[in-house]
């Protein structure tokens, strides 16, 4: 039953990952390390970044058309990196889950208003 958990909790962290690199990727194209790095902004603990969660979602929002990348061919700063942009796919998911994210506030907001009303009668 734990295990199936960690999976769910990896699942939901993807989900939320995407929305987090193409805000990011909308501020303007960047390398996968810098993104990896910019995730702190969003509640991602610093001490526990998984590049590999970061790569694959880029790869998946690639396959899906959300991003497209290239390689960077400033060679000053060491071996070639991909340099990742949002599409205007990836513009329109990123509206919709912003849209999504708003209502989901909204009903959060209106279970702790109630949840809050319940122990301020309870005492």
């Amino acid at each position: 039953m734990r295990k199936g958990r960690r999976k769910g909790r990896r699942r939901r962290v993807m989900r939320f990952l995407q929305p987090c690199l193409l805000v990011m990727l909308h501020r303007g194209e960047a390398h996968g390390y810098c993104l990896l790095n910019g995730l702190v902004e969003f509640g991602f603990n610093p001490d526990q970044k998984d590049p590999s969660l970061i790569y694959r979602a880029l790869r998946e929002m690639e396959d899906n058309g959300l991003v497209t990348s290239r390689w960077d061919q400033d060679r000053s700063l060491g071996p070639q990196r991909r340099v990742y942009q949002i599409t205007t796919e990836g513009e329109e998911y990123l509206i919709g889950w912003v849209a999504d994210l708003g209502r989901t506030r909204q009903e959060i907001e209106a279970v702790l208003s109630a949840y809050e009303q319940v122990i301020t009668t309870d005492h």
